[in-house]
């Protein structure tokens, strides 16, 4: 081993320790909150603290959906998921009109639709109250998921993907007979796949962890969801913190879960737009 090799081994080595000592410092805090969640108050509040609990409990997460209506705000939560998924198929429909479709104005109401993720979310949150209002839909479930069914960014992504798609191909289905529903279903989504697994990760961890507009739009507490009814947690029981460390963790450890088994398909779409 000749001695540019040897620095470039300790290089490495040194960076490694270094990104380690990093995840280490990033992931404490989680780990200790999780385990936390086991534990009792005075466990918690003891000094100097410990991280693994002497004697589990589950007595925390038993509270949260007996005394204070947790699966009540995890149905509304899981309800937001599925329709944010069914906003996901929409997604994949303009994005596939945009790349496949040429009919007049079509760049001009692309770059209108990419114009609009430079608007902050709080600023078009009035007007669309005011839309929802005058509906009739506010402080019900359908004002809740409607405006988060279609955004641009998801557009954008199926739409620089399905571009890359050889027309050569749907003209040959077209040849064949196949419906334009055909095509969309049989090819273009299985062909997209790597986009559909990022939209897929980002609709789940976005309806998951709703907040803002379910806060505004319900006034009551049955339409709450789970990130709402947190926050309520955390204001009537402001001294029970092992209380609310089983609330976050009941909240984080699916979104961990998800990206830990699926974060490969991130890298995966993220790239995959670039190659034909």
């Amino acid at each position: 081993m000749n001695k540019r090799t040897r620095a470039a081994v300790f290089c490495k080595t040194v960076l490694a320790v270094i990104l380690m000592l990093g995840a280490l410092v990033w992931i404490l805090p989680f780990v200790w909150m999780i385990l936390s969640s086991f534990k009792t108050d005075l466990e918690i509040m003891q000094f100097p603290p410990s991280l693994i609990p002497e004697n589990p409990i589950w007595d925390n997460f038993r509270d949260l959906f007996q005394s204070f209506d947790f699966l009540l705000y995890l149905k509304n939560t899981l309800i937001v998921v599925v329709c944010s998924f069914g906003g996901m198929l929409l997604n994949a429909m303009a994005g596939f009109g945009f790349a496949k479709y040429k009919f007049k104005g079509r760049e001009t109401l692309f770059y209108l639709v990419l114009a609009t993720m430079m608007i902050p979310g709080q600023v078009i949150m009035i007007p669309v109250y005011l839309i929802m209002n005058g509906l009739g839909l506010t402080n019900t479930m359908p004002g809740i998921v409607l405006p988060g069914l279609v955004g641009a960014y998801g557009i954008f992504l199926f739409r620089q993907f399905i571009s890359n798609i050889s027309d050569e191909l749907l003209a040959a289905a077209r040849i064949d007979g196949a419906s334009e529903w055909y095509i969309f279903t049989r090819i273009i989504l299985p062909v997209s796949k790597p986009i559909l697994a990022v939209q897929g990760i980002t609709t789940f961890i976005g309806g998951w962890n709703s907040f803002l507009w379910p806060l505004i739009m319900a006034n009551e507490e049955k339409l709450y969801t789970l990130s709402v009814g947190l926050q309520l947690l955390k204001g009537q029981y402001t001294t029970n913190y092992a209380l609310q460390m089983a609330g976050s963790s009941f909240m984080v450890v699916p979104i961990v879960i998800v990206f830990i088994f699926l974060q490969k398909y991130i890298l995966q779409g993220y790239n995959v737009s670039g190659n034909k």
